[in-house]
């Protein structure tokens, strides 16, 4: 791939500008990897609020994150995490990266989770959310990832706008100095969510904390059983990858 100087930019810019159906199919050629092709590259009518890009095409966004690298470049970081204190770090490689996307995606389907479904994702910064996410996108499902520090008034208002099925948490984490119990927090806002039927608990804390035993799941177990191999669902260009909500809602 060319260095894009300013000049280099300048021209690709305006190629956008003066063909942008042209300029946006000559992208997604080189940098998305399609399992079927598109029909048009582009359908919009802002009067009409009704904008479709590549409709038709067949792909996966897992695939496009994971799968394609791993000839290539397998053994390379795919993720270099940092964590909330010093000492906490870890780097992923691409394999290591699909592995555990797939195990994850094993266990989001062993308990009822497909193309269309959705799952929140209540979480700190970690490994873990990358991978949950990844899972959904890999068997078509829709995540919806609500920031860590949300109360859990807010994640319920959430949970239920969405209609999530299925919930990944922790059992808690570190903050400013402080252990925030959020499995509780998490607990507190599912009283109100009757749709959801699992919960995933990922220990980062391993302090004692409430365990529905009907409806909660150790993340660690769950995922050593399930199998490292998962194919991906083909997606339409214009099916939902995620839900993302803002503070404000």
């Amino acid at each position: 791939m060319p260095i894009i100087t300013a000049p280099r930019y300048q021209d690709l810019y305006q190629r956008s500008v003066e063909d942008p159906e042209g300029f946006w199919s000559e992208q997604a050629k080189q940098f998305v990897s399609w399992s079927g092709p598109w029909e048009r590259v582009l359908d919009w009518d802002f009067k009409q609020g009704h904008i479709r890009w590549f409709e038709g095409g067949k792909l996966n966004a897992s695939y496009n994150c994971i799968d394609r690298h791993l000839v290539g470049r397998g053994e390379q970081p795919a993720i270099v995490w940092e964590g909330n204190e010093p000492g906490q770090s870890r780097t992923i490689t691409y394999r290591e990266l699909h592995e555990q996307v797939c195990r994850v995606a094993n266990v989001l389907k062993d308990r009822g989770i497909g193309k269309g479904d959705r799952v929140c994702l209540y979480m700190p910064m970690i490994p873990e959310a990358v991978f949950a996410m990844l899972a959904c996108a890999r068997i078509g499902a829709i995540h919806s990832v609500v920031f860590a520090g949300f109360s859990s008034e807010a994640f319920k208002h959430r949970v239920q706008d969405c209609d999530a099925r299925l919930v990944v948490t922790a059992d808690g984490y570190r903050h400013g100095g402080k252990t925030i119990d959020h499995k509780k927090k998490t607990d507190q806002a599912l009283e109100e969510c009757p749709g959801v039927k699992t919960v995933l608990v990922v220990k980062r804390r391993g302090k004692e904390i409430a365990w529905n035993s009907e409806r909660d799941v150790w993340y660690h177990e769950a995922v050593a059983g399930s199998s490292p191999e998962c194919p991906v669902e083909e997606m339409d260009a214009e099916d939902p990858l995620f839900i993302l909500y803002t503070s404000g809602s």
